[in-house]
């Protein structure tokens, strides 16, 4: 077995060298031999290379099993619209380059913390969906794309192909078997011309899958039942900006953006990493939640290697943090002491040694 690790930004380091930690812990106990290598990526890279996905990096990624990933983005860069070259631009370019052009997000509630969610806990209990992102076409890679001499016209153009599609939507049949056989679609084929080419798309598939409960929804809608009915959902697929958007509004039914691990997978090699940001305010001070991180080193282990067992175990040590109260500060019970993210480390690793 052998991964990259790429820390990237903010908290990235800290949250990366827990997940990376838990790794090792769990390969010692099954006896799995662990290599693995670090790469830059993001504003570190910027600020090291001049070049957010460095080629180095690249090699690096295509010759490994698979990527753990952390976060990246700075202020510097959000807050300068002339700027040239940006972390984000490294992520993109990570994606393209090795054909990842499906993010698989698993939305599922902790009861112990439905209490954080900011919506009734009787509304989010419960709820266990599987959001399939197409990540490598839409308006993020679409061209033209730019501005008008004057700058006071700008243009993004969206464009997907059938073979696009088709993969993307196939891969959601595919995990809708292995789970509760439900698919729901997602465009805006009312108004877009993309949307109906995935919605023609979609029904040439469907009959190929005579067990999955297949709906359509658009997008407007889909938002709106996320947040008045999350459980209904089992598998979900969209386009690129719609996922982008609908991931994030699901991630906060959890009640933290720091629970929730992610896949992207493709041609090559595949990438783990965690939801959220890289919340450089926060980098150095040890508070940040790595458990998205380490939930999705678990992902990597099942989903890159196989590795289902190794994998339940990373989860069920997660889950005895939580319920025994080894929380950062972001879901700490009120009153109750908040652990660091190392110290959260430490005791996933015991955990799981001692298991």
């Amino acid at each position: 077995m052998k991964i990259a690790v790429l820390p990237g930004d903010g908290i990235g380091p800290e949250i990366t060298k827990v997940a990376l930690d838990v790794t090792i812990a769990v390969c010692k106990k099954y006896g799995h031999e662990l290599n693995y290598e670090y790469g830059i990526v993001g504003a570190d890279a910027i600020d090291k290379v001049g070049n957010p996905y460095p080629d180095e990096t690249h090699e690096l990624c295509m010759r490994s099993d698979a990527v753990l990933f952390g976060a990246i983005g700075h202020p510097r860069f959000d807050n300068d619209p002339t700027a040239k070259v940006r972390p984000e631009q490294g992520l993109l370019a990570m994606r393209k380059k090795l054909g990842l052009y499906a993010n698989l997000r698993p939305v599922t509630t902790f009861e112990s913390l439905v209490y954080k969610s900011p919506l009734r806990p009787d509304i989010v209990r419960g709820a266990d969906f599987m959001c399939v992102r197409e990540l490598t076409g839409g308006l993020y890679f679409g061209r033209p794309q730019g501005r008008s001499e004057d700058g006071n016209t700008a243009y993004d153009t969206c464009v997907y192909t059938r073979e696009e599609v088709t993969r993307i939507v196939t891969l959601a049949y595919e995990y809708a078997m292995k789970r509760r056989k439900k698919l729901t679609i997602v465009d805006k084929a009312n108004v877009l011309a993309t949307s109906r080419l995935w919605r023609e798309v979609s029904r040439e598939i469907a009959p190929a899958y005579p067990e999955v409960e297949t709906e359509y929804m658009f997008v407007d809608n889909a938002a709106m039942r996320l947040i008045q009915w999350p459980t209904s959902f089992d598998v979900l697929v969209t386009e690129n900006m719609f996922g982008d958007i609908l991931t994030d509004e699901a991630s906060v039914i959890t009640g933290s953006m720091g629970l929730l691990p992610s896949a992207s997978i493709g041609t090559h090699t595949s990438v783990f990493e965690p939801i959220h940001g890289s919340w450089p305010e926060a980098a150095g001070q040890n508070i940040a939640n790595p458990l998205a991180t380490v939930l999705s080193a678990a992902m990597m282990l099942e989903y890159a290697f196989g590795l289902n067992e190794e994998a339940a175990l990373i989860r069920k040590a997660v889950d005895a943090s939580i319920d025994k109260n080894i929380r950062t500060q972001d879901i700490q019970v009120e009153g109750e002491k908040a652990y660091t993210t190392s110290q959260v480390g430490e005791w996933l690793v015991n955990f799981i040694l001692s298991a």
